[in-house]
């Protein structure tokens, strides 16, 4: 029973321990940037880790919490990416915004944005293309579509997240100081969770690069995503260790 309550607090400790080294000043914001008109949300990440994904289930969200929601397809380049961001809209009765086959992604997404301002939406989420091989191509794209946001609303996007697999460990610590060179990040979504140790990734972007998780996924459902929680995903994160 001692050893059991001595585990306890070790864990305890622990778990304060990883939050303090998360939290570091204190000051450290996990809560979207929601606005009192649109809140506009861009949402980068690479092919394959679940972004189009969450977007779906945010729609869900927020759409189950009474506001107005919008999507656009901005990843125009992949016929399957339009596709799956329409299907995802249509599954939970949220619209989508689409261009003609490979539209230039600014352009359609100063089309959502005029949308969005002119039916009162609350919630406009718009999908990119998240080819990193092409590094030139994907800064240039991700500016032109950062000016069509602002002509319309200056001070959007009020949220920038990348989407990452958790899970990949390095490699998404990788993958974050790379967008990060590209477009300022707001937060991170962390789409898959393995319950393993790779998710203390989490840690080191926070150390290295100064981004908060502010979603997290886990699970298949529609419902399976939520705010970030620091305390709580540290005490998961030991529940298999200790």
């Amino acid at each position: 029973m001692e050893n059991a309550k001595k585990a306890d607090d070790l864990k305890r400790v622990i778990i304060e321990k990883l939050v303090d080294i998360y939290e570091k000043d204190g000051v450290f914001n996990e809560k979207i940037n929601f606005q009192d008109g649109v809140t506009v949300m861009l949402f980068v990440g690479v092919n394959g880790v679940g972004k189009t994904t969450s977007i779906g289930k945010l729609a869900y969200k927020y759409k189950q919490e009474g506001k107005k929601v919008m999507l656009v397809a901005a990843d125009t380049f992949r016929a399957g990416a339009v596709a799956q961001l329409v299907e995802r809209g249509h599954r939970v009765d949220v619209p989508v915004i689409t261009g003609p086959e490979k539209a230039d992604p600014a352009s359609v997404v100063f089309v959502g944005m005029e949308k969005a301002v002119a039916e009162n939406v609350d919630i406009v989420m718009i999908d990119t293309a998240g080819r990193l091989q092409n590094k030139g191509n994907l800064m240039a794209e991700l500016e032109k579509i950062g000016r069509s946001i602002k002509r319309v609303l200056p001070d959007a996007p009020h949220e920038t997240l990348l989407a990452l697999d958790a899970s990949t460990g390095p490699n998404a610590l990788s993958q974050a100081k790379e967008f990060s060179k590209f477009t300022p990040l707001t937060g991170l979504i962390l789409t898959i969770i393995d319950g393993t140790a790779k998710c203390v990734v989490v840690l080191a972007i926070r150390q290295e690069l100064e981004i908060p998780v502010k979603l997290i996924g886990f699970g298949e459902k529609l419902d399976d995503i939520g705010e970030f929680d620091s305390e709580d995903f540290m005490r998961g994160l030991l529940a298999g260790i200790i």
